[in-house]
């Protein structure tokens, strides 16, 4: 019991019961230092709940099954509670990201050319220059709207894209290194206002964007409404924000009113906002990001019909 009233511990126990797992990608998992996790696993060695062995120069850890019964109803209890916390779920996701390098890391072993290139494009190029890329697919006649623009950053990089972004911002400290950053586009209009209130006009947006939000606002069933509002028939609406989690920390430090948000619950805002073709994606967590996990979840407004006219094949406008 002494063992097992460590929320550490009981995290390490759960995952080395799923999978054999080195102490660095125990690190990855967890989201915690070395010396921590290592601290913890020789309180599980010492104590049997974990069992050791090397692979190569590696050592693989994982749960040791209990001969007695009453350890095992222990433990068992424990993990019932652990699996339904938001933190468990977070490692769960980061878990399946760890395995999911694994094969990678072995083909780079045996082919030594390809993991060098690999190295050499991101030492060249960057990490992510291929999802900056993608930007271009954007329609260059669209609208867009980046509300909570926040300093500027994913306004400055749709600009070059589409033919005009419209930032959004109530903080005016934000707003004053948004239009700093984005003074050499001339398609971009910063404009001051609440989330609650957008200043736009119905219809007026092809694709708004709300990225990390959503959680700072008091209700956001009523800023997606908004948003729906400024989006044409067929407009899209992309969100990006946190997974459930139980970081209150982040209540007080950075005024989040809500811990992170789950699947039903953001689809039945965005319901009840008349969006339609809701899609819901969780993103992997990438090994040096410490936050809690992310999704996506994407909406478009349906277009307009009336019942008394023939359906057509393309807008006029070539907006589609």
């Amino acid at each position: 019991m002494a063992v097992l009233g460590d929320l550490v511990r009981c995290r390490i126990l759960l995952s080395c019961e799923q999978q054999e797992l080195t102490v660095s990608e125990l690190c990855t998992v967890l989201q915690l230092p070395q010396s921590t996790v290592s601290r913890h696993l020789k309180t599980l060695l010492d104590d049997g709940w974990v069992e050791a062995h090397k692979d190569g120069t590696s050592r693989l850890y994982s749960a040791r099954q209990r001969s007695s019964e009453t350890a095992i109803e222990l433990w068992c209890l424990v993990r019932r509670e652990l699996r339904a916390s938001p933190r468990a779920r977070e490692d769960q996701r980061r878990l399946l990201g760890v395995l999911a390098e694994r094969p990678g890391r072995s083909k780079a072993f045996f082919s030594s050319a390809a993991g060098q290139w690999a190295e050499m494009r991101q030492e060249l190029f960057g990490n992510r220059f291929d999802l900056e890329a993608m930007l271009a697919l954007l329609n260059l006649r669209w609208t867009v709207a980046d509300l909570g623009c926040g300093a500027g950053d994913l306004t400055a990089a749709l600009a070059p894209h589409v033919h005009r972004v419209i930032a959004v911002d109530e903080s005016p400290e934000m707003l004053r290194a948004a239009a700093e950053r984005l003074a050499r586009f001339d398609n971009v209009d910063v404009r001051s206002g609440r989330l609650e209130q957008i200043p736009i006009s119905d219809g007026e947006l092809d694709a708004a964007t709300m990225i990390l939000v959503l959680h700072h606002v008091a209700s956001p069933e009523a800023v997606l409404n908004e948003a729906a509002r400024c989006l044409r028939p067929g407009g899209k609406l992309l969100l990006v924000d946190m997974l459930p989690h139980d970081r209150e920390r982040f209540r007080s430090e950075m005024g989040h009113v809500w811990l992170g948000f789950d699947r039903q619950r953001i689809e039945q805002w965005l319901a009840s906002a008349q969006l339609e073709s809701v899609r819901f994606t969780t993103l992997t967590p990438q090994p040096d990001a410490h936050g809690p996990s992310l999704f996506a979840a994407s909406a478009i407004k349906p277009p307009q019909t009336d019942p008394d006219s023939k359906p057509t094949t393309a807008s006029p406008s070539g907006r589609n």
